[in-house]
């Protein structure tokens, strides 16, 4: 073998060396991090919500709230505008986006439209281009002295997207009352926030706290007509009737102005009444407040007014009795829950608008703590399992795979650490498979070294010649893989974006372990020992005499797994998948009986008479835990999380709430588009690189196959009725790549092949290159059953289900890879229009060989 450059010598080992000292650190606390010196480091890899618990939240912005405030606030811009202007108007109202006025004398129609150039004229828009946006403009042609206005829809979109950037800092300061973890909060889209908070002990209070907008005003009561007259016809235009939190509620007159708001609260704090023990709100006013309100209690303490919390009545009490000096107290049938709330609701501020929760997924503590054992324990397993499969079959050459496969999880850990990506359950699966998949690349070089050293030629140059050959089969079968895994990365979401992560950094770890190192580490063995044949203990000889004739039953095994793929089609038409939350909205909650066994007969009963629909309860693992779905409401944003909050109430008491995932039917719809968009772009692009590499037919032969794959495996998910989810999207990803990957080494092959005898029959060359290539297929399906075997058997319920979708997958892809992709080239006769011009008959592919035997 050629010696290895001084300078390539050092990157592979620099290499090597850095990602043990940057994967080194999460072998220990950060308390023990933290007497580290600085200059070493101390990056972590983070956990995700899943592994450590916390909630993870998204947030949808009411954006009617936005329309009506805005309407309310055009229309008196408006009528100050004609007011200054001296123009006499009437009917100044609007409804929706929509305002409408007349002027009552039609010559100055004109005159009302300029006096309005300010509010219509266009804005500039924040952003990456700054466009002009205008917000108001004239609908229709004047009518006499009717005036016709609109709020644009990128007026709108303008505002929404403003009020997210503010309901930032408001979701932010609300956190932090109720959560010591610093949250991650990000925007998506122009109306949504998504919020993550590790390690919450108490989800549901946040909930409350960031659905309400906490717009808390003080009002005078209107006493000029009765409130019941005023429910009755019409309140004066300066007033409106809001009701109480009573039960039934009471109405009120109140004024629309408020005199005191949120912003003027400088303070707040939980306290109790002196007189009465009661929960109240001790709140300071600011300065200017204070100057409003101090004149007001000197003139008539006594005088009622309405404290106003988001749009409803709390209290009414007089002056005197809430405001002393610069302090206040708020009261009114609060319970020390809702004082403490209130008060954190004051000191963070209003919202903006209001929030919708539109989608939850929350994990207790214990549940991460249960995931990464079972995570744990089925990694070292797979890892063993796989290792003692290399050992057993290439002796020393598998102890040095199994090296190679060390290296490659310590850069996967090192690289994780070093970008700060989230290592989620699913992203744990994602380096256990990798540990299979990733012996792939080792068996592909020793099986070609085997090859080459059968040759005449000695043994160095034989090996320097399978590692160069083998170089971009390799490179082909890993760049699939981290193709998909940056698609699915770039459409996934929550968790499953762990996955694509480690997915994606393990194919391009696997490039450089399996070959580089490997290659190192064979080098320097010769060097040691100078051997004149490859080490005794490799023991695939027996595939090298394999001469099965695939091709020879081609027609009617490719006719039995077009009738399958078929068959999956009609039952997935027919049946339909068993979607999950994920993509038909509803709510999945893990509960754990506090004390003896989960009763899922009395359960069901009990949430049966919350007439939530067709309520389904499941033994889950152990006697004391269940799995309870409640189907999608369909009534609102809302209606999803009313449900959870009638759950809870009811069994709070008696089950501890484990884990708790919302998918609102908006959010269902869109995690629909998204996966789908995911799995076409990722077999589109894959497809477009073997294209490139291999030509047309290789790639429609790849996409055949392919495609007869993700069939056969949502059949299997249909009959076995396994919940249609984000899991199985990503795990129908995974089995494109590895079936893909399959297929690209016994085309790699076959290409070869082409070169080397050109007067070869087709399908006995396609035999040959499948039967050189036999003990590559068996070994990498045999390493990954292995590794997914571990998963499903002592992975927690999310992994198992992944991983026997990918244990399917894995058998259908190996097949498809022979009887799929073959035929596939046999029936375009790619052998006939490259080597014998076109000339050829169908049925020549069948003429024996006369220059080479179909293992050569």
């Amino acid at each position: 073998m050629p010696k290895f450059s001084p300078l390539k010598n050092a990157i592979i080992w620099l290499v090597v060396l850095a990602g043990f000292i940057l994967a080194l650190p999460n072998l220990f606390s950060k308390q023990e991090l933290a007497e580290w010196p600085a200059w070493v480091p101390q990056r972590q890899v983070p956990l995700g919500l899943d592994l450590q618990g916390g909630s993870d939240f998204t947030l949808k912005l009411v954006r009617d709230d936005i329309i009506s405030e805005r309407l309310e606030t055009t229309i008196n811009a408006i009528g100050k505008a004609l007011r200054d202007a001296d123009i006499a108007y009437t009917g100044l109202s609007g409804s929706g986006q929509a305002i409408q006025f007349r002027v009552r004398d039609a010559t100055k129609v004109s005159a009302a439209r300029d006096a309005l150039r300010e509010l219509t004229a266009p804005v500039d828009s924040a952003g990456l281009i700054r466009n002009q946006v205008q917000e108001l403009v004239s609908e229709g042609a004047e009518q006499g002295e009717a005036v016709h206005l609109r709020l644009t829809d990128e007026g709108i979109d303008l505002r929404v997207a403003s009020a997210v950037t503010e309901a930032i800092d408001v979701v932010r300061r609300r956190i932090g009352e109720v959560a010591v973890a610093e949250p991650s909060i990000r925007r998506s889209g122009n109306d949504r926030l998504v919020v993550q908070v590790p390690g919450l002990d108490d989800p549901q209070r946040l909930k409350d706290l960031l659905s309400q907008r906490a717009e808390l005003t003080f009002r005078w009561l209107d006493p000029s007509m009765p409130v019941q007259q005023a429910v009755d016809t019409k309140p004066p235009a300066a007033s409106e009737v809001l009701y109480s939190l009573d039960d039934p509620p009471v109405p009120y007159l109140v004024e629309r102005r408020a005199f005191v708001a949120v912003r003027d609260v400088v303070e707040a704090q939980p306290d109790y009444d002196p007189t009465t023990g009661e929960p109240v709100v001790s709140f300071k006013l600011d300065a200017d407040a204070l100057a409003r309100i101090t004149p007001l209690v000197e003139a008539d303490s006594r005088r009622q007014f309405a404290i106003v919390l988001d749009g409803q009545v709390v209290s009414t009490p007089a002056l005197a009795d809430a405001i002393s000096g610069d302090t206040g107290r708020i009261s009114g049938n609060l319970s020390e829950d809702g004082a403490k709330n209130l008060a954190a609701l004051l000191r963070a501020g209003p919202l903006p608008a209001t929030l919708t929760v539109v989608e939850e997924r929350t994990v207790g503590p214990g549940v991460g703590t249960d995931a990464i054992a079972s995570a744990w324990k089925a990694g070292m397993i797979a890892a063993l399992a796989v290792a003692a499969c290399m050992i057993a079959f290439y002796g020393f050459f598998g102890a040095i795979a199994v090296v190679a496969v060390i290296v490659n999880v310590v850069l996967i850990i090192a690289a994780l650490s070093l970008i700060g990506a989230t290592l989620t359950l699913p992203g744990i699966a994602g380096i256990i498979l990798t540990i299979g998949v990733a012996v792939d690349s080792n068996v592909l070089i020793y099986e070609r070294l085997r090859e080459e050293a059968h040759g005449a030629g000695p043994l160095r140059k034989a090996l320097d010649t399978g590692f160069s050959r083998v170089f971009s089969s390799i490179v082909d079968a890993n760049l699939t893989m981290a193709i998909a895994g940056a698609i699915l990365f770039y459409f996934g979401s929550g968790a499953f974006r762990g996955f694509a992560v480690t997915l994606a950094i393990g194919s391009v770890t696997t490039i450089l372990t399996a070959h580089s190192l490997t290659r190192r580490l064979v080098r320097g063995w010769y060097r040691r020992r100078r051997p004149l044949r490859l080490p005794r203990g490799i023991r695939t000889g027996f595939f090298s005499e394999a001469d099965i004739r695939f091709m020879a039953i081609r027609n009617p095994v490719f006719i039995l797994m077009a009738a399958l793929s078929l068959a999956s089609l009609i039952l997935l038409v027919s049946l339909g998948p068993n979607f999950g939350a994920d993509f038909k909205g509803g709510s999945i909650i893990e509960l754990r009986s506090k004390s003896g066994v989960a009763d899922s007969a009395d359960l069901r009963a009990r949430l049966d008479e919350l007439n939530l629909g067709e309520v389904q309860v499941q033994e889950l693992g152990t006697e004391r835990d269940v799995l309870v779905r409640v189907p999608s409401q369909e009534a609102g944003d809302n209606a999803e999380q009313t449900a959870i909050g009638l759950v809870r109430a009811e069994l709070e008491d008696q089950y501890t709430f484990r884990r708790v995932e919302v998918v609102g039917p908006a959010v269902s719809g869109e995690l629909i588009r998204a996966s789908s968009l995911g799995i076409g772009a990722a077999v589109l692009a894959i497809l477009l690189y073997v294209w490139i590499r291999f030509e047309w037919r290789f790639a429609l032969g790849a996409m055949i196959a392919t495609l007869h794959d993700v069939l056969l495996t949502i059949g299997f998910l249909v009959v076995t009725r396994t919940e249609f989810n984000l899991a199985s999207i990503a795990a129908l990803l995974t089995i494109v790549c590895f079936s893909l990957n399959d297929t690209v080494v016994i085309y790699d092959r076959i290409r070869e092949n082409y070169v080397r005898y050109r007067k070869m029959s087709l399908s006995v060359l396609i035999d040959a290159s499948i039967n050189q290539t036999l003990s590559r297929t068996v070994l990498t399906a045999v390493t990954t059953i292995l590794a997914l075997a571990a998963l499903y058997l002592f992975g927690n319920g999310l992994i198992r289900s992944f991983s026997m979708t990918l244990l399917f997958g894995v058998v259908v892809g190996t097949l498809s890879s022979i009887y799929i992709a073959g035929p596939v080239l046999i029936l375009f006769n790619r052998r006939g229009d490259r080597a014998r011009g076109g000339q050829d008959s169908a049925s020549g592919d069948d003429e024996p060989a006369n220059t080479a035997t179909g293992t050569a």
